[in-house]
Order: C-alpha cells, then sequence, then structure tokens
C-alpha cells in the first residue's frame, strides 16, 4: 500500500489537471492521444503523466492519456495500429511489445511493419534478490548453490512473458543452471511470495526488492543492468560479478503507426528528448526506479528489431505461447 501511495503522490505531482484530459473528452483540439496499454497507478501510466505537462507545452496540444489494458499490451497497441498516421496517436509500449510477435499465435498488426519508432524514453534495471534463507550472498555462491541443487530453486517473476522473466532466463543461460520458474498476477504478488519464503529468488523491479533489503527480509545479489542503479548503489552487477557484458533491463518507448510523415516523427522525437532533460520529470522517474533514455527514431528502430530478436529466441527455446 505504501508504494500505491507514493506513486498517486507522484500522479498528484505530475499531471495538472490542464494538461491530462480523460480519454474521450469531447473538448480536446488536436489532442495528442497517447495510449498506455497498462491500467492507470503503474511505471508506464506515471511515465506518461510524467511526459504530458512539457510535452503539451511544446508541441502546443492537449495531452490526452488512454489506457488501454490487456493481453500483454496487445489490446493497446492494436489501437494504435489501427489509428490514422498523422502523428496523434502515441503508444507508449514496455519490453512486452518485442516479446508478443514470439509468444501470441496470430497478433492483429505487424509488430515490425506497422509502427514506426519515435524514441526510447526510460529503462530500468531488474534485480535479483533471494530469501534470507539461501545461504547465499554472491551471484558466484548462487550459480554454485543452484549448480549442486540442479532443479531445487525456485525463482519468481511478475508474469510469465515479462522483462523479468526474460532477464532471469538471460542470467540461467549464461550462468549455466536450472532453476525451476513460478510467475505471478504482478510485482507485488511476486514480492510477497519471496518475503513468505514460498520461492527461493525473485527476479523483478529494484523497487519490489529494496524496501526490505535494510531490514534483512531479502538478499539484494546483483542488478541485471550494466551499470549499478543509483536507487541500490551497494548492490554489484551481474556483469561485473564474472559474466562480462550481460544487460537485461526493462525499458519504455514510443511508437506510432507506419507511415506517419517523419516531420511529425522527428517532432515527437525532439519533445520526449526535451521534457526528459527536465529536472522535474528526472526525479519523478527516479522515485519509481525509471531512469531517462532517449533515443532517436533510426536508433529505436534499430533497438525494437534488436529486442525481438534477443526476445524471441528466448522464448522460442522455452516454447511460450498465448493462444
Amino acid at each position: 500500500m505504501k508504494r500505491l501511495h507514493s506513486i498517486a503522490g507522484i500522479l498528484l505531482l505530475i499531471a495538472p489537471a490542464c494538461c491530462v484530459t480523460p480519454a474521450g473528452a469531447q473538448d480536446a483540439v488536436r489532442a495528442l492521444r497517447v495510449v498506455v496499454p497498462f491500467p492507470p497507478g503503474g511505471a508506464v501510466d506515471t511515465l506518461a503523466r510524467a511526459l504530458s505537462a512539457p510535452m503539451s507545452r511544446g508541441l502546443g496540444q492537449n495531452f490526452v492519456i488512454d489506457n488501454r489494458p490487456g493481453a500483454n499490451t496487445v489490446i493497446g497497441s492494436e489501437a494504435v495500429a489501427r489509428a490514422a498516421p498523422d502523428g496523434n496517436t502515441l503508444l507508449l509500449m514496455a519490453t512486452s511489445f518485442t516479446v508478443n510477435p514470439s509468444a501470441h499465435a496470430g497478433l492483429p498488426y505487424d509488430s515490425l511493419n506497422d509502427f514506426a519508432g519515435v524514441s526510447r524514453v526510460a529503462y530500468n534495471p531488474l534485480i535479483i534478490c533471494v530469501h534470507p534463507s539461501l545461504p547465499v550472498r554472491t551471484v558466484r555462491e548462487l550459480v554454485a548453490l543452484a549448480r549442486a541443487r540442479p532443479r531445487q530453486l525456485t525463482w519468481g517473476v511478475a508474469s510469465i512473458l515479462g522483462g523479468g522473466r526474460i532477464a532471469g532466463e538471460l542470467f540461467r543461460e549464461a550462468a549455466g543452471i536450472e532453476l525451476i520458474n513460478v510467475p505471478y498476477g504482478g510485482g507485488g504478488p511476486a514480492t510477497v511470495a519471496l518475503l513468505g519464503g514460498h520461492t527461493s529468488m525473485m527476479v523483478g523491479n529494484v523497487l519490489e526488492c529494496s524496501p526490505y533489503l535494510a531490514s534483512g527480509r531479502v538478499r539484494a545479489i546483483a542488478v541485471t543492468s550494466l551499470a549499478r542503479s543509483a536507487a541500490v548503489p551497494q548492490v554489484p552487477t551481474v556483469a561485473e560479478s564474472g559474466y562480462a557484458g550481460f544487460d537485461a533491463t526493462n525499458w519504455f518507448g514510443a511508437v506510432v503507426r507506419a507511415g506517419t510523415p517523419k516531420p511529425a516523427v522527428d517532432k515527437l522525437s525532439v519533445e520526449i528528448g526535451r521534457a526528459l532533460q527536465l529536472p522535474e520529470v528526472n526525479e519523478a522517474l527516479l522515485r519509481i526506479g525509471l531512469t531517462a533514455g532517449a533515443m532517436t527514431p533510426a536508433e529505436f528502430d534499430a533497438f525494437i528489431r534488436s529486442e525481438m530478436q534477443k526476445n524471441g529466441r528466448i522464448v522460442r527455446s522455452l516454447k511460450l505461447k498465448v493462444e
């Protein structure tokens, strides 16, 4: 509940009523419709609201947030794929966008050809944390224990096809260990399971584990990004723990429908970049564990293709499918 209250406080601070208009409002003239394929109050919704005021000023448009959750972001993505290619509809998406093509049979859109990249917006590292009953404090000790007890250690994640699952599978593959995965219906339930000792470890967002580190209720082993997390700077990375180059982060970005004129795409990209340079936006993101990280449209297109290849390989190796 404390985390929900803190997010609610952030929303009040960064989303003035004059800048964010409820979806479907009749007075939005030339509004920029930002489709968020997640429920209100989550990280992506909070990110959209952090961008609302500066982008509304920069573009001279109202900023309409349209939450379209469901089907691992497919519902929201389809809404943008069917929108007019005029630069007035933006999809704020996450890592799952690049997982879906390999996991869903018969998507109602082409993930590569029906969208055009605008910019990556932010990213956050994931953290590997363990229950204190597990006699390990480092990545090397965790790997040694997993090898001594093959398929005995369990690791929880927020969802079967989310960034935590992908990061955990990449780590398991790099370390050459066998673990039993336990997916939950969100980061909260996964954290509760770890706290209760129902799982041996968890791969999740930093902010899901960090409140319990000082008390010793969970123990942090490593973060999955190349650089350490500002939220838990004392925790080493997987890369510096013996697996050079290891990098698996959650990320969030913006795309529009393919065919949107290049000047419109470039303008949106520039305004996102400008907003992310503002101290108040960076502070809002840091409160929920995100780091600003803009890209040009070309860079983000290339990044999406790379992520689809990487995540597709993991999904196919696991034979994960959503019917």
